[in-house]
């Protein structure tokens, strides 16, 4: 049978930020689903993938599970009654857009800035937890190595990773916009030194800024950063100093609940203004702080796609993108196709393979030992030869579509299935 992989998408699409906060997972929440979703529901080839854009899950299965994936998501997260928020939810049932589609989000093609070269490690990322929690069959793992080599030829043959249009990068240029008539040289602190806080980093060392400084939980990995972009460490104890002479503090912490309060913001006794850029999701500064004096809040749905050079280029590149996925989704739906129709290749191996060892027993003690090793490799050519033929016809079957005629006849031709069970 063919495969029947699905998806189930919750993104910034449909759901707005407040919706994605709540189902977001981390790290230790998706590689306990995959398990929960390994244990509770009959489907092979799982991947979980939990970004600030999206949360989704792929399955091959016969069946749709998309109620009882969202009901069990919501076990995880511990939300009551979830079932309300599957209107936010797309179903993909039909195998080729649930392929379609995670290629699409994959080459960053669905992200909120286009062509966002994050997304590529983060579904690394769950390819490994997957491959960790042994839910990635054959199938996936063809799937994924396809979807990797694809991203390789986007790099190499196309300019939609060229230039810095990510989201971090987005986040600089709000920077920009936001500083440019209020202070001359902001100061920036950055919290949290994740992923997305690490490229702002970079970014911000790219674009010049001096007065930057970092401060994280775990005080080693900020030093690291630190060190490699030229700029200031903060104590995390010392945080609130670091809010206090701030002009900008951009967020990427990973939390459950926000870490950043208005009442915490309140006891700053703002006397200019504050601009908070929240990168996290679930959000990491709460919407009220927003009504403190002189504060602004800017959280990652307001980091908008920039008209910039770099964005438009890869914009530019969508068309060739897409005709790139297309070539690699019709190879990888070949080799699908002949996953098929191996069993039965394999079938009629043995068969003529039994054949040719029943024929060889009946003579080979009337030979010596070089007329026997003569007559073994002529009757292994032969088999080859006579073998050759149905597998071509079973290969140009499939890509016709006309696979399963032809086994059922190539099984009632040589009795294939009661050659099966004599061998077991």
């Amino acid at each position: 049978m063919l495969q029947n992989f699905k998806a189930i998408s919750l993104s910034y699409k449909k759901a707005p930020l407040d919706i994605r906060e709540l189902i977001a997972l981390d790290e230790n929440s998706c590689r306990q689903f995959i398990q929960t979703l390994k244990s509770f529901i009959q489907a092979s080839d799982i991947l979980v993938l939990s970004t600030c854009n999206r949360t989704e899950v792929y399955y091959n299965s016969d069946v749709d599970y998309s109620t009882e994936i969202v009901k069990l998501l919501g076990i995880t997260k511990g939300i009551n009654n979830i079932t309300q928020y599957l209107d936010y939810f797309t179903i993909l049932n039909e195998h080729n857009d649930a392929v379609q589609h995670l290629f699409e989000v994959s080459m960053g093609l669905e992200s909120q800035v286009v062509g966002d070269m994050q997304i590529t490690n983060q579904v690394k990322q769950s390819y490994q937890w997957a491959a960790d929690n042994e839910t990635a069959g054959p199938f996936l793992h063809r799937l994924m190595h396809t979807i990797f080599f694809t991203n390789k030829r986007v790099v190499q043959e196309t300019a939609f990773r060229d230039g810095a249009a990510s989201t971090s990068y987005a986040a600089i240029e709000l920077i920009e916009e936001l500083t440019a008539d209020v202070v001359a040289e902001p100061k920036i602190l950055v919290v949290g030194v994740g992923e997305i806080g690490a490229d702002v980093c970079r970014h911000l060392k790219d674009k010049g800024y001096q007065h930057v400084t970092i401060t994280n939980r775990t005080l080693a990995k900020a030093q690291v950063l630190a060190d490699e972009c030229g700029m200031d460490v903060l104590p995390f104890e010392n945080i609130v100093q670091g809010l206090k002479e701030a002009d900008v503090i951009i967020s990427s912490v990973a939390r459950e609940t926000p870490f950043f309060t208005k009442e915490m913001i309140q006891r700053l006794n703002v006397l200019t203004f504050k601009f908070f850029i929240d990168l996290s999701v679930p959000r990491s500064v709460e919407a009220e702080v927003e009504a403190v004096p002189g504060v602004l809040v800017y959280n990652i749905d307001t980091i908008q796609n920039k008209a910039s050079a770099a964005l438009q280029q890869r914009i530019n590149s969508v068309p060739k993108v897409r005709a790139i996925i297309e070539e690699s989704i019709e190879q990888f739906n070949d080799w699908s196709k002949e996953m098929m129709v191996s069993p039965t290749i394999n079938k009629l191996k043995n068969a003529l393979e039994t054949i040719r060892q029943e024929e060889m027993a009946r003579y080979m003690k009337k030979l010596g030992p070089k007329e026997a090793k003569l007559i073994d490799n002529i009757t292994k050519s032969m088999m080859q030869k006579v073998i050759k033929l149905p597998v071509l016809q079973l290969k140009a079957a499939c890509k016709r579509g006309e696979a399963e005629t032809l086994i059922d006849l190539l099984n009632d031709l040589f009795d294939l299935e009661k050659q099966e069970i004599d061998a077991n």
